[in-house]
């Protein structure tokens, strides 16, 4: 894989083409310094996250795991290298690294078509329908992919608020160009949920307010966006984290107005469900319940069942974010392997961490910000405060039309992976 070698040309492209910058009052103040250690922090929390739940993953449905079954952390387990949960967003790095942040959805699509790592559900549905010539996004409709609703591009969306501190409409723009390359609706907007809380949590640790963060990035009209505003209700209103999970069973697993059978059917115990609003709520149970907690954040997100290693690898991001790698207990980090790469990738932790922070930098530019010294000569970003400013709800049980969208044959010769028979 051939390295992006024009990152400062890129920085001084985006520099010069930036809307125009805000008032000096309408800024957000963030040192580098607080950007790295705030950046690392999240990239690890979803490695910790998904790698203390891996061993629980769906082993428990429509059930609470039981205390005695959660297993215990073990310091290895953080490298998660080849976990799904943390390789696919290199793919996406890496298009944003060689081709910036205008690249067209069609090549990011492309890009994606080329992986050659193991998926499920949308991912694997969004990527076959690529390979055989359906371009985005349509890959991710309901009419051409029958997974839209699940949880795949919410798994994979860290990537999008760790590069956009404080920048929630560039969150919705990446998810409206990556998560419609497998996901539609609840599907995208389970993504741009997460990645608003990310892009927040470099000026806020309180869980509740990174929720409220990652809820204003949403269409208000969505389920997705329903189910977040029923958890704050419902954690406000019980003590007890058990209580809550019960009333998102009866709502977001059994009713079948909201899980309406497009992949995961109406369930109950030992019913399956990989849908993105069952699953986010898991996200948020942990956040809320964990009350900016480590262990209790990755544990009652786990608990809570289904896909058991995604959810507590997105709230643990999140949370971690906000805490900043300084704090991070070092029993989770003792054996970190820094040399190892992602599957399918050159990427390895400090290659991510530094395209990271290059990335980060276009942004704040491309935004109208600014990057200054202080008086101590540390740079700081300015970043313009900015109200999110999500699209036109959408729903896959009752989806719009397909944009009939086909690659050209100039786009399949570059197309080399082998079509899915």
């Amino acid at each position: 894989m051939l390295r992006c070698k024009n990152i400062p040309a890129l920085l001084v492209f985006l520099a010069c083409s930036s809307t125009v910058p805000a008032r000096a009052d309408e800024f957000r103040r963030l040192s580098v310094d607080d950007y790295r250690d705030k950046m690392k922090a999240a990239w690890l929390g979803q490695m910790i996250g998904v790698g203390w739940g891996m061993p629980t993953e769906f082993k428990v449905k429509g059930e609470i795991i039981p205390e005695d079954r959660m297993p215990a952390w073990k310091p290895e387990m953080v490298n998660q290298h080849n976990n799904d949960d943390c390789y696919v967003e290199m793919t996406f790095m890496r298009t944003l690294e060689q081709y910036g942040f205008d690249v067209p959805i069609r090549q990011a699509g492309i890009d994606f078509a080329n992986s050659g790592y193991r998926l499920w559900h949308a991912n694997v549905a969004g990527r076959n329908n690529l390979r055989k010539g359906i371009a985005p996004p349509d890959s991710g409709h309901p009419q051409c992919n029958k997974c839209s609703d699940d949880i795949d591009y919410q798994i994979e969306a860290d990537f999008s608020g760790i590069i956009a501190p404080g920048l929630p409409n560039l969150v919705i723009e990446l998810g409206d160009k990556f998560g419609r390359l497998m996901n539609y609706g609840d599907g995208v907007y389970a993504g741009q949920f997460v990645g608003g809380m990310y892009a927040e949590a470099f000026f806020e640790s309180d869980p509740v307010k990174l929720v409220e963060a990652g809820l204003k990035c949403i269409p208000a009209e969505s389920q997705y966006a329903e189910m977040v505003r029923d958890l704050l209700k419902w954690c406000k209103e019980n003590d007890d984290w058990q209580k809550t999970w019960q009333l998102i069973e009866d709502k977001y697993h059994k009713d079948p107005k909201y899980t309406h059978g497009l992949c995961s059917k109406p369930g109950g115990k030992g019913g399956m469900s990989i849908d993105a609003k069952l699953n986010g709520a898991y996200i948020v149970m942990g956040l809320l319940y964990g009350k900016g907690d480590p262990d209790k954040t990755v544990i009652i997100s786990c608990r809570c069942g289904q896909d058991s290693d995604c959810n507590p690898s997105n709230a643990a991001g999140v949370l971690f974010a906000g805490m900043g790698t300084s704090k991070i207990p070092a029993r989770f980090t003792e054996k970190l392997d820094l040399e190892r790469e992602f599957d399918f990738s050159d990427y390895n932790l400090p290659k991510v961490l530094e395209v990271s922070e290059k990335l980060a930098r276009a942004a704040v530019l491309r935004a109208g910000g600014k990057i200054e010294k202080d008086p101590q000569g540390k740079e700081v970003f300015l970043i313009p405060k900015q109200t999110p400013k999500p699209g036109k709800a959408e729903q896959c049980l009752t989806p719009g039309p397909v944009a009939n969208s086909k690659f050209t044959e100039e786009e399949m010769k570059q197309i080399v992976a082998p079509v899915k028979k």
